[in-house]
Formats: C-alpha cells, sequence, structure tokens
C-alpha cells in the first residue's frame, strides 16, 4: 500500500532506491514495472518483529525490501511472493547483491500460493489494497490496478486462508487504510483471529489532489467505502498497521 505524500510510480528505467528505514541505510535497486518502496514500507517495517531463527513469509515483495529487512533482523528463513514475475526477478537480484540469498528467496504466484506447505512464524501481508480507482489516478502501482474495486478484495482473499499459512502463535502485519474500505478487512482478520489483533503504528498521509477530486473516488466514498478527514484544505487517510497472532 502506497502513501499520500509522494507517488511511488512504475518505472520505466532501472533505479537504485536507498532504504534509509529499519536496518538501513542499504541500495536496493528498482527495476522497470516493479514498485518502489513507500512510506507504508517503512511505518510497517517500524512495527515489524522478528525472533531471531524464525521463519518468515513475504506476500507481495515487490522489490524486496522487507523481506531483506526480515532477514537483517533475524530471521532464519524468508520467503517472498509477488505475482510479477519482473518483482520476483528484482527481488532476487536485490538479495544476491546484499548477501542474503542464503537466507531469502522469491516465488512468483498470486498471494500466499507460492508457499503452500508452509507454516511461517510472521507473515508480512502487504497486499495492494488501494481501490482500482485510486490506483487509476495515481499511477502507485506498475499496472495500474490496485486491490480491487473497494480496496479490500486482495486482502480480504488472503486473509480466508492466512490461518494454512501460519504456525501455531504465528503472528501477521497487517496493513489497513481508511482510504479502502477497512472495517471488511478487519471484519475478515476477527473472523480469523479474534481479538489476538493489536494496532502497532498508525500514521496519517495527506490525500493527493487528484484522488479527491476522481468521480469514482467521490463515489466510493459517498458509499462509505472509504472515509477520509478534512485537514484545512486537503483531505488525509490514516494508515493502521496490526499484528495480528493466530491463537
Amino acid at each position: 500500500m502506497p502513501e499520500g505524500t509522494a507517488t511511488p510510480e512504475a518505472n520505466d528505467a532501472v533505479r537504485t532506491h536507498v532504504w534509509r528505514g529499519v536496518t538501513g541505510p542499504f541500495d536496493v535497486v528498482v527495476e522497470p514495472g516493479v514498485f518502489v518502496p513507500s512510506s507504508t514500507s517503512k511505518v510497517l517495517a517500524e512495527a515489524l518483529r522478528v525472533e531471531p531463527g524464525e521463519i518468515v513469509v513475504d506476500a507481495g515483495c515487490g522489490c524486496g525490501v522487507l523481506s531483506l529487512v526480515a532477514a537483517r533482523l533475524g530471521a532464519a528463513k524468508v520467503i517472498g511472493t509477488d505475482f510479477s514475475a519482473a518483482a520476483v526477478h528484482c527481488s532476487t537480484n536485490n538479495a544476491a547483491r546484499l548477501e542474503l540469498s542464503d537466507r531469502v528467496e522469491f516465488r512468483v504466484g498470486h498471494l500466499l500460493e507460492p508457499v503452500e506447505g508452509v507454516r511461517a512464524n510472521v507473515i508480512i501481508a502487504d497486499v495492494s489494497g488501494i481501490p482500482d480507482a485510486v490506483a487509476q489516478v495515481t499511477g502507485w502501482f506498475p499496472d495500474g490496478k490496485g486491490g480491487g474495486r473497494t480496496g479490500a478484495e486482495l486482502p480480504v482473499e488472503m486473509l480466508a486462508r492466512v490461518a494454512d499459512y501460519l504456525a501455531p502463535g504465528g503472528r501477521i502485519y497487517l496493513p489497513t487504510g481508511t482510504i479502502q474500505d477497512d472495517q471488511a478487512i478487519l471484519d475478515a482478520a476477527h473472523a480469523v483471529f479474534g481479538a489476538a489483533m493489536e494496532p502497532v503504528a498508525k500514521k496519517e498521509f495527506p490525500l493527493p489532489d487528484v484522488v479527491a477530486t476522481s468521480a469514482d473516488v467521490r463515489e466510493l466514498i459517498d458509499e462509505g467505502a472509504i472515509h477520509l478527514a478534512q485537514r484545512g484544505s486537503r483531505l488525509s487517510w490514516e494508515l493502521t498497521i496490526w499484528c495480528c497472532t493466530l491463537q
């Protein structure tokens, strides 16, 4: 999920991104068509807790930055997944550059399907959760697609099976935002984790003007699917990172 202050856009050229978040600074190369780490990535990394020796799955890995953070925090094994072969190629190269290939690997596929049979201690669940209408007007995603009409569809799909991929006592780090139908996502998470859900980070971001003036986005607001705050002349949205533990 992207942030609202700077716009991570699809790249038409290879670029180097300096990660200045947790365990940084270090460089990652972002290849064409691969999502650039955002401020949401940084907030999630700050909330992430990985114990030495744990197995971590990073769903929707992009250029692999959160997988690399998890490894540098002490994970014994990290598996990143992405539907984009370009992202997996990019992530694999970044792990090699940082000499983490012995502990980090990346697989192409939908959501958690590439790690069938794995029971993770930690799942980083930063799958695309932005409404398609927002993705289309911002260019936040390389293919111009978000996480479904309300932005809840992909996260809800993932949550329906997430327990199959968690070890007992395992946990996921789940971002939700008021720029999507976050209530639908929270309802799906509660069905799996019950009361074992704790908000571990929050941050507010201004909404780009191009989003606020979109007729399709206004329709989602009117429906109550997304809910924004007025801050002076600007609208803003709030990101929450949840730590959900399997009982």
